[in-house]
C-alpha cells in the first residue's frame, strides 16, 4: 500500500486521481474535526470539501518531514474556524439539546442506533470549544497527544491540560460508559463519504481543465 507521501508526490506530478485515496483514507479524521467546530452535519460536509480543495490548490506547499494527516488536520481547523466565524453564530448547549429532542431530528442522527452514542455527541458538543477540538481527536479519534498538538498547533502541555478539563466536564457516568462506543461515535458513513469524494473530485477535474 503505498505511503501518503508516495501518493501526493504522485499527484504533485500529475496523476490528480490520486488525491481519492487521500481523501478516503482520511475523511473519518476530517470529518470529525469539522464537526467539533460545526457542530452542524450540513455544513460540515461543506467544510471538509473547502478543506481538501485547499489541500489540493497547496499541495506544493506539503513539507514532507510532517504528516499529510496531520497538515490536512491544521487545515480543516482553519476553514472550519473561518466559515464558522463568517456565518454561524456560536451555538449554547441548550441549542444542542433542543436538537437532539427535536421530534424531527436530523436523518443522519437516526442513524445512529444506540443510545450510549447519541448521549456521548450531546455531551461533546456541549464542550466549550477549545477542549472539544481536543476531546475529539484525543479520545474519539484516538491520536496521540503530540500528533493532537501538531494538527492544533499547540504545545504538549496545552493537549494535557484541556483534555484533562475537557474529561471532567464530561458526566462520570457517561464516562463510564462511552468504553468500546467512543470510536463510533460520530461516525461518517459510506454514502456521505462518497458524497464529499465526488464533489471534492469533480472541482479538481475543473480546475485541472481549466490550467491545462
Amino acid at each position: 500500500m503505498m505511503t501518503d507521501a508516495e501518493i501526493v508526490e504522485r499527484v504533485r506530478a500529475g496523476e490528480t486521481a490520486l488525491f481519492e485515496i487521500l481523501m478516503r483514507r482520511h475523511n473519518q479524521r476530517i470529518y470529525r474535526v469539522a464537526r467539533a467546530v460545526i457542530k452542524d452535519e450540513a455544513d460540515t460536509e461543506d467544510v471538509m470539501q473547502q478543506a481538501y480543495i485547499n489541500a489540493f490548490t497547496h499541495l506544493s506547499q506539503f513539507q514532507d518531514r510532517s504528516q499529510f494527516s496531520t497538515w490536512l488536520t491544521r487545515i480543516t481547523v482553519h476553514e472550519a474556524l473561518a466559515r464558522r466565524r463568517k456565518w454561524k453564530p456560536e451555538e449554547t448547549s441548550e441549542d444542542v439539546m433542543e436538537t437532539l429532542t427535536s421530534p424531527q431530528p436530523d436523518p443522519e442522527r437516526q442513524a445512529y442506533a444506540a443510545e450510549l452514542r447519541r448521549v456521548l455527541e450531546a455531551a461533546v458538543d456541549s464542550l466549550p470549544e477549545t477542549y472539544r477540538l481536543v476531546f475529539m481527536l484525543r479520545d474519539i479519534e484516538g491520536l496521540s497527544t503530540s500528533e493532537t498538538a501538531a494538527g492544533l498547533e499547540l504545545g504538549d502541555e496545552a493537549v494535557k491540560t484541556r483534555l484533562h478539563r475537557a474529561r471532567a466536564m464530561v458526566r462520570s457516568a457517561i464516562t463510564e460508559r462511552i468504553g468500546a462506543s467512543t470510536a463510533e461515535a460520530f461516525a461518517f458513513q459510506a454514502p456521505r463519504c462518497d458524497r464529499v469524494v465526488a464533489a471534492v473530485m469533480a472541482e479538481i477535474v475543473q480546475r485541472v481543465h481549466v490550467t491545462s
